[in-house]
């Protein structure tokens, strides 16, 4: 399956969604890319794994391949990393025509992405995501960048890859909760574009988490659509972008306030979604009923619905340093019923009133987690 990405002359990519592994890699990448030097960079565990499959793929496309080491974890998403992939490019004699393939989940697609996107301003990229988070988010949109101690994602730039290739079946190599955290993402698609792809997370949890083949590729497949139709409206999120959002205000003040890794990134957005649902409630724009599906849906893909216990004043302060503030105000996604979603901005105030509707660590949870629809 391959889905365009339509964003006009030279910055245009298409999304291939194989039911398959790493094998047709390389005749994926000579159709945008003439056979010649190329860099395959990823963590050593992806490497051992999908790494030989990979390039051999790659040279038989005529490519010659040089692998490149890139740090695993959330933790290491940062400045000094990029800095010295920066360095590591530029040693290895790298121009604007040599692609750089990020070979990993979101950690390193964010990273390479961005060293791409700096080294002699900017060398192209191609995305190979091998966790569901990245095929189904992260790898698509052209979003790059590190964390920083003051905030999640503050230092990156727009870097459009040249191909994402997303091979279903290294979905199979995933620890659960690697699963389960790109579920997160997943649900914020359904729930701002397809009501019937967030009932699918409830209605199939047991076949999703038993890595079902069929229902993977329709995951994979069906978020990569909707987000592909939103990118190419609005690139550079100076609108509608930020819809892609939804779950993430809440979720990134998380993720800074336990300082990045002790939840994973979808199980923080799992999070913000019903906090955020049951915001969007209580200033009357949100259908009664959304946050109690929310639950549900979480509940049976096992993801969490409360943080760990948090200072609220931490929290606080994260939200402060959000990246979407723009004179006073915050753009977000209004959670109307499943499916449906408008853009707003928000004060200071209204912000904070937001955090405030995060559910407290053991306490009972909001509404029944097992709430059956008629």
């Amino acid at each position: 399956m391959r889905i365009a990405v339509s964003l006009g002359e030279g910055r245009s990519y298409e999304v291939h969604v194989v039911a398959g592994g790493l094998g047709g890699l390389g005749a994926a990448v000579a159709e945008v890319h003439p056979p010649g030097p190329l860099v395959l960079a990823g963590p050593s565990p992806v490497v051992r794994l999908h790494g030989d499959v990979a390039r051999e793929s790659l040279v038989a496309a005529g490519f010659q391949v040089t692998a490149l080491g890139v740090p695993d974890g959330e933790r290491h998403k940062t400045l000094d990393s990029w800095r010295l992939l920066v360095d590591e490019l530029i040693a290895l004699g790298v121009d604007r025509r040599t692609p750089v393939v990020a070979l990993g989940g979101g950690v390193t697609g964010d990273l390479v992405g961005f060293a791409a996107a700096t080294v002699k301003r900017g060398v192209p990229v191609v995305q190979v995501p091998t966790t569901l988070l990245a095929m189904v988010d992260s790898a698509v949109g052209g979003k790059t960048g590190v964390n920083t101690p003051a905030g999640k994602n503050l230092v990156g730039a727009f870097h459009q890859p040249s191909l994402v290739y997303a091979a279903t079946d290294t979905l199979r190599t995933l620890a659960g909760a690697e699963v389960r955290c790109g579920l997160g993402e997943v649900v914020k698609h359904g729930l701002i574009r397809d009501r019937s792809l967030f009932e699918l997370c409830r209605e199939e949890a047991r076949g999703i988490l038993d890595l079902d083949a069929e229902l993977l590729q329709h995951l994979v497949v069906r978020s990569c659509e909707i987000k592909a139709a939103v990118v190419a409206q609005d690139e550079r999120e100076r609108g509608l972008r930020a819809i892609l959002n939804c779950g993430h205000t809440v979720g990134h003040a998380i993720e800074t306030t336990l300082r990045h890794g002790t939840l994973r990134h979808g199980e923080c957005v799992a999070i913000g979604l019903l906090a955020e649902a049951r915001w969007a409630v209580a200033r009357g724009d949100c259908a009664a009923d959304v946050p109690a599906k929310i639950l549900a849906t979480l509940d049976a893909l096992g993801l969490p619905w409360s943080p760990p216990r948090l200072d609220r004043d931490l929290l606080q302060d994260a939200l402060r340093r959000d990246k979407k503030w723009a004179r006073g105000t915050l753009s977000t996604a209004v959670l109307l019923d499943i499916g449906a979603v408008r853009l707003d901005r928000i004060d200071r105030a209204e912000a904070r009133q937001m955090m405030d509707e995060l559910p407290l660590p053991n306490s009972p949870p909001p509404e029944p987690p097992h709430l059956q629809e008629p």
